[in-house]
């Protein structure tokens, strides 16, 4: 099991709550990425918008599996994502599945 991540920590009298995530996809941060998702969280529920690659490349099984990795380690349980390829939006929703990260199934 991967170690998990607390979606909110307590400063003084705030508690500052992870709701937006902004993924990159490259090999060192700074560097020219080929991929762009910003990610909003919502109780144990993430929606991936904006997912952009680069040449219309596709989103892998593999960048599946890091994104089910992720919520694995936010607790969450579902993610729905929403992209536009090749002129047709496309939204698929996921259960994350906490027992094998690499593992995803789909929900619908």
């Amino acid at each position: 099991m991967t170690e998990s991540m607390s979606k909110h920590v307590q400063i003084g009298e705030w508690i500052f709550e992870v709701k937006m995530v902004r993924a990159l996809k490259v090999s060192e941060y700074g560097k020219p990425y080929s991929a762009i998702a910003n990610c909003n969280i919502n109780g144990d529920a993430m929606y991936i918008d904006g997912l952009l690659t680069k040449n219309e490349q596709s989103f892998t099984k593999s960048d599946f599996n890091s994104f089910n990795e992720f919520c694995q380690k936010m607790g969450l349980k579902q993610c729905s994502y929403h992209r536009y390829q090749n002129g047709q939006s496309i939204t698929k929703d996921l259960k994350v599945n906490p027992v094998a990260p690499h593992q995803i199934r789909l929900v619908k």
